[in-house]
């Protein structure tokens, strides 16, 4: 069976597979829940009203130049970092894509990308080099993460656009580690479909579903590996991070499959949160803190403790599977939600006041040193 192929851009890549307890990084839309009406905007692209004579008169300025993938590429591609993270006590791993926004090493992904990695490695594809990566924060309703790079100096660095300028039928070229393989990122070109997507994601990790909206779509067969890739226009400036596809439709439905991404401008206003160093009920910054418990909502109010863990926090000062968390600090707790929410802003080795109700009904105060927990 033929081991290559060539992407529209021209370039070819080894889909040479790797070793078990990999996964690839991509979150597959499940769902459509919402989408604009084809995204017509009452308008034809590069044409002005005809003139007095009746000849159409072409204006320049609006006019769409045809996208040339090879030089978008070109352009992109040094910018690009290859993620590969691990995730104990399994030893799963995970692939993906990140975008350098800065010469010393900051780096735009995807959350999914880095979701409950002990370690994450980069390998920059304008260099060669391999650097250790922290995660600085992340918003995982956004989908968004922010890492630095240990050790990184003059990187090359993306050109960042705007998607507030993104109309549909623009073309685009979504650029990522197709396949998790690593090595030169495989590019799809393709034309935007809708600006304001609603999707459910499946991530193929650990199966967990969520809704993201106000999603670029574009019409082309986006690929494991490619998450936190750049979605670029004609001009190779960044106007999305790759998210998400929607899978492989029926063969007999005759349907072409499509790709999904974060708005740069979405991505970069969590980006500048991250670097403001004020963490928001869903940005968080930092080291994540946490309590070391499954949970879920309690009837009729707080956060059910499904589960233990062992060796960590609850467990530790004796929280128990069936007892409710109700109170944070004195701050109510009434949903799971809620407690995640309030652990999102806490940092690890901090002292938190727990008001807990036990299965029998008693209630009590419970003092826990948060501990040191991965990207959630």
């Amino acid at each position: 069976m033929d081991d290559e192929r060539r992407s529209p851009a021209g370039h070819r890549r080894s889909e040479t597979s790797r070793g078990g307890g990999r996964v690839l990084a991509l979150i597959v839309a499940v769902v459509l829940a919402a989408t604009g009406f084809l995204g017509y905007r009452g308008e034809l692209p590069g044409w002005t009203p005809f003139s007095e004579s009746g000849d159409a008169v072409v204006s320049m300025s609006r006019q769409r130049l045809p996208l040339d993938p090879i030089a978008v590429a070109w352009a992109v591609e040094p910018a690009l970092v290859n993620i590969s993270t691990t995730s104990h006590p399994m030893g799963l791993g995970a692939a993906g894509t990140g975008i350098v926004l800065s010469a010393e090493g900051q780096v735009l992904t995807s959350h999914h990308v880095v979701k409950g990695a002990d370690t994450v490695t980069v390998t920059d594809v304008g260099n060669g080099e391999v650097y250790n990566a922290t995660v600085l924060g992340y918003d995982s309703n956004a989908d968004i993460a922010l890492l630095a790079l240990d050790g990184a100096a003059d990187l090359a660095v993306a050109r960042v656009g705007s998607s507030s300028t993104v109309r549909i039928r623009d073309e685009v070229l979504a650029i990522g580690n197709a396949g998790g393989v690593g090595g030169t990122p495989t590019a799809i070109a393709g034309s935007i479909t809708d600006v304001d997507s609603t999707i459910v994601a499946l991530n193929a990790a650990d199966l967990s579903r969520k809704s993201l909206s106000g999603m670029l779509e574009v019409a082309a067969a986006v690929s494991s590996g490619q998450s936190g890739g750049a979605l670029a226009d004609r001009w190779g400036a960044v106007i999305g991070v790759v998210t998400a596809a929607s899978g492989e439709p029926p063969a007999d439905e005759g349907l072409q499959p499509n790709g999904y991404a974060v708005p740069i401008d979405t991505a970069m206003r969590v980006v500048a949160q991250i670097r403001s160093g004020t963490p928001t009920e869903t940005v968080h910054i930092g080291p994540t803190a946490t309590l070391g418990v499954l949970i879920s909502d309690a009837k009729p109010s707080g956060a059910r403790i499904d589960m233990a863990i062992y060796g960590m926090p609850a467990r530790a000062v004796g929280l128990a599977e069936g007892e409710v968390i109700t109170a944070l600090d004195g701050d109510v707790i009434t949903t799971a939600r809620a407690l995640r929410a309030a652990i999102n802003v806490r940092k690890p080795r901090e002292i938190v006041r727990l008001g807990v109700t036990g299965v029998d009904g008693d209630q009590r105060t419970v003092d826990v040193a948060l501990a040191l927990g991965t990207p959630n």
